[in-house]
């Protein structure tokens, strides 16, 4: 039999050969080469508004966007009413539309509708006009397949009664569109709209599944339409507080851009801020490239945005 002095000897050297062997495994999973990050797909679509001055000069088609989003390396579209009234009630030209970005592998997502009529005008003939105004494009959207239009929250009047008016429209709206599949969505787009608590009051009492947001980084301007902060802005809402206040209704999301750095960053706007909120909201839809700068090509400043979301994108979750 062993003795108790052996076994003890024994055990004092096993307990010293343990902690050895296991910092050896330590130090060998240590130089192993750790795995890759997992970074979730990024989902990007072009907003036609990127391309608004070739439009509008007659160098590109509005008939040919599909193409021009596939060649621009973009797997969705995000059209501009502007350049389609003439066809606001052909179907036969939306289907069409539908064909030709079906055969360029092109999803489409939604219209954008300006130019119908304030929807929270607090006069409540004016304000009926308007909503009836924006059933053709909910119609379009359905032809186009499209999930969504994206409409402004523009009245004149005080505060609450524009807010008041636009409950009324958007609930009026949405009832309508939940016939055609389609959801409404209000863009910050300058003035009141340019409040995320107005605007996500809104979303609340309509509380309707195809009401929702359509968040800007860049339009948060309350003292002017369409709200761009490309200009000077007597009055700017915190951009950041504003979008992270959309995202709980976002249905969709607009990276504004205008201008960039050397090192590529846009010069108004932290993208990784921004991709950053997006994230944490869980979000997972597409994220839409609209540039509006006046000092680049707008090919160049459509390749620049794109670039600078897929470099913050693979970022914050490498960080993370």
């Amino acid at each position: 039999m062993k003795s108790r002095r052996t076994f003890v000897k024994q055990l004092a050297l096993g307990a010293a050969y343990v902690p050895m062997a296991g910092l050896a495994a330590c130090t060998m999973k240590s130089r192993e080469t750790p795995p890759p990050v997992e970074i979730p797909p990024l989902k990007l679509s072009l907003a036609q508004w990127s391309i608004h001055r070739a439009l509008e000069e007659g160098k590109l088609l509005a008939g040919d966007f599909p193409k021009i989003v596939r060649e621009s390396g973009f797997e969705a579209a995000e059209y501009v009413n502007g350049f389609y009234r003439d066809h606001a009630e052909d179907e036969g030209y939306w289907s069409h539309l539908k064909e030709i970005a079906n055969d360029q592998g092109v999803q489409n997502l939604l219209i954008m509708v300006d130019e119908e009529g304030d929807l929270g005008n607090p006069d409540t003939p004016a304000r009926k006009e308007a909503v009836e105004n924006h059933y053709r494009w909910v119609r379009a959207a359905q032809f186009l397949g499209c999930h969504s239009i994206r409409v402004n929250a523009f009245g004149e009047g005080s505060k609450s009664d524009v807010q008041k008016a636009m409950v009324d429209s958007m609930s009026k709206l949405c009832e309508y569109a939940q016939q055609f599949n389609i959801n409404i969505l209000i863009e910050n787009h300058g003035l009141y709209s340019s409040d995320g608590v107005w605007v996500a009051e809104i979303m609340k009492q309509v509380n309707l599944p195809n009401c929702g947001t359509l968040p800007d980084f860049g339009n948060w301007c309350l003292s002017a339409k369409w709200g761009t902060t490309q200009i000077d802005c007597a009055e700017v809402y915190d951009r950041y507080q504003g979008v992270s206040e959309l995202l709980p209704f976002a249905k969709g999301v607009s990276a504004k851009s205008y201008e960039f750095d050397a090192q590529g960053d846009e010069t108004r706007i932290d993208y990784k801020r921004m991709l950053q909120l997006v994230k944490d909201s869980g979000f997972q839809g597409y994220i839409g490239v609209e540039f509006e700068g006046m000092n680049l090509p707008e090919p160049e400043g459509i390749k620049s945005t794109k670039a600078l979301l897929e470099r913050q994108w693979r970022s914050i979750h490498e960080a993370n």
